[in-house]
């Protein structure tokens, strides 16, 4: 897999290709197969493929009782509907430990003129709060590819998040995914940026700009956002005494709320939040990205403002000021 490419594309291809050597794997879908990317599945496999229509809650029911019979089920839809059956999710997938993969795709204000009624903005906040949910956002094609493919194998409930727009891809075929473990993409001692999905490749442009400064720059990528690389976020908080994260998410409950909860019980450092205030709004996605704070470009300029206010309380502390 080569070039730009949506992650919901690459998990649709991802499913038909598994589809074909494991028999188990079903999918289940509410009446969004075309943006979803589930109805090559059906087409390919339409006795292992259930047009459950606009009942996304029942869609979840059945999902949970065809993997307590032995199944492995892919169920797809919008982040913004999936989240919206929440109390599903959380009883009879969570609770009953159904070893059920639930796919939510069109996140975060990256989807555009569709608007907020569309946006995923709060679907890791509800997730990571079920005990037993992986979450998991990759952030380019390749790594869906490896993320679906580890996700047949795994035992216990499970959160793909995937964008509606295309990414670069970052990987070469050689990609192995490693769920629970962090990826440092690029190594710094100043400040690290730590991103996950969609804005890993912001992270990585904004390096760039950092490093112009002069600015030396470590960016991580967090594709298993539950349970998270607590080890790894140590490491890199006691290197570069400084953590920038970057989500196309609210800022509260996400990413930087699980970056912060590892910290604390690890490598207390100071950590800069960067994700989206309040509602998502239509619009062009890389001017919402702009709009929002986690273009490259807005990136750069916050980090190198913590860096300097960070610096600034250092020296008050040691009484240099």
């Amino acid at each position: 897999m080569s070039g730009d490419i949506a992650t919901r594309t690459a998990f649709g291809e991802a499913l038909v290709r598994l589809g074909e050597t494991n028999q188990r794997i079903v999918a289940l879908d509410g009446d969004v197969a075309g943006s979803v990317m589930t109805a090559d599945f059906g087409k390919a496999h339409p006795d292992r493929y259930f047009q459950c229509g606009i009942a996304e809650a029942n869609m979840i029911g059945v999902a949970s009782g065809l993997a307590m019979s032995g199944h492995i089920p892919f169920v797809a839809s919008f982040a913004c509907f999936i989240t919206g059956r929440f109390d599903q999710i959380r009883m009879s997938v969570g609770y009953n430990r159904s070893n059920v993969r639930v796919v939510g795709t069109h996140v975060g204000v990256g989807i555009g003129s569709d608007g907020h009624s569309q946006m995923g903005l709060e679907d890791i906040a509800l997730m990571r709060t079920i005990p037993n949910m992986a979450v998991i956002q990759p952030a380019t094609g390749i790594e869906t590819q490896g993320a679906v493919d580890y996700l047949v194998d795994h035992v216990g409930p499970a959160y793909l998040r995937l964008t509606r727009q295309k990414l670069p891809e970052l990987f070469g075929d050689d990609y192995h995914f490693e769920f629970g473990k962090g990826r440092v993409l690029r190594e710094g001692t100043e400040i690290a940026l730590v991103a996950t999905g969609a804005t890993v490749t912001e992270a990585l442009q904004a390096a760039d700009l950092l490093e112009g400064q002069g600015v030396s720059t470590a960016v991580v990528n967090i594709h298993t956002i539950h349970p998270i690389d607590g080890d790894l976020l140590a490491d890199i908080a006691g290197r570069t005494r400084r953590i920038v994260t970057i989500e196309d998410h609210s800022v509260n409950g996400g990413l930087g709320g699980a970056v912060c909860e590892a910290l604390a019980e690890r490598h207390p450092a100071p950590v800069l939040r960067l994700g989206i205030h309040g509602f998502g709004e239509s619009g062009d996605p890389a001017e919402l990205y702009e709009r929002f704070g986690i273009s490259a470009r807005q990136i750069a300029i916050q980090a190198a403002s913590f860096l300097e206010s960070a610096a600034e309380v250092a020296l008050i502390a040691e009484g240099s000021v």
